[in-house]
């Protein structure tokens, strides 16, 4: 199946709500080129959370949208593609179909899923809800991440397809396992041979192997002042 995604790209601005952010995203319809840290314009923030070889494309599904204006009323305008940041959006790919290790053919481009996203408290301050970043965490939609395992010309004209899958871990269960599940070594061993995982996920499933305990989510979740 081929899938044509909506792409955006956004420069590091001083936002309202959001601090010094690059979530404010335009929609681009011109030929692209991506790199191994992304597509050229696309800019982050604080790299040391976003960005990077691992994290250089961002991915959420339109279907989301649909239930944030259910649960939320009052703000659906806000509620859009590119809403959170996003590099793409599409309709038919979510957290339950896309696979760890997935690599996609775009353009001529070849992209790898390498972890869902993490949400942070900049979502907070975006949507106005205190809480928002738990709240998507918490109900699983928080999209997920590339890497890019060969660079060159992608556009919204080129579709999207799955080469092939590497793993039997979907994006849903990588989230459950780190956001939703106690303390298990056996998940975090599972998820820990998902091929294609990222670094950063691959860190944090052995310290909790290593340290026996889940780390805190707190901070990333409510930033420094809760």
């Amino acid at each position: 199946m081929q899938i044509y995604p909506q792409v955006f790209i956004g420069s590091v601005q001083e936002t309202q709500h959001c601090g010094v952010s690059a979530i404010h995203k335009r929609g681009v319809d011109d030929v692209l080129v991506l790199g191994s840290l992304g597509i050229e314009g696309d800019e982050q923030a604080e790299k040391r959370y976003h960005g990077g070889p691992d994290r250089a494309l961002c991915h959420y599904p339109q279907e989301h949208y649909e239930f944030w204006h259910h649960r939320y009323p009052e703000l659906e305008d806000l509620f859009a593609p590119c809403a959170f940041g996003e590099n793409l959006s599409t309709l038919g790919m979510t957290e339950e179909s896309v696979f760890i290790g997935d690599i996609y053919s775009w353009g001529d481009a070849r992209i790898q899923v390498t972890q869902p996203r993490s949400p942070c408290y900049k979502l907070n301050g975006f949507t106005g809800i205190e809480n928002f970043a738990q709240v998507m965490q918490d109900e699983g939609r928080c999209g997920w991440l590339y890497r890019v395992i060969k660079g060159g010309k992608v556009g919204s004209n080129m579709p999207m397809k799955l080469l092939s899958r590497n793993s039997d871990v979907s994006v849903q269960e990588a989230i459950m396992i780190a956001f939703h599940a106690p303390y298990d070594e056996e998940l975090y061993q599972r998820l820990l041979s998902a091929a294609g995982l990222s670094a950063s996920w691959s860190l944090t499933m052995q310290n909790r192997l290593d340290n026996h305990k889940i780390e805190e989510f707190h901070h990333r979740l409510f930033g420094k002042g809760r």
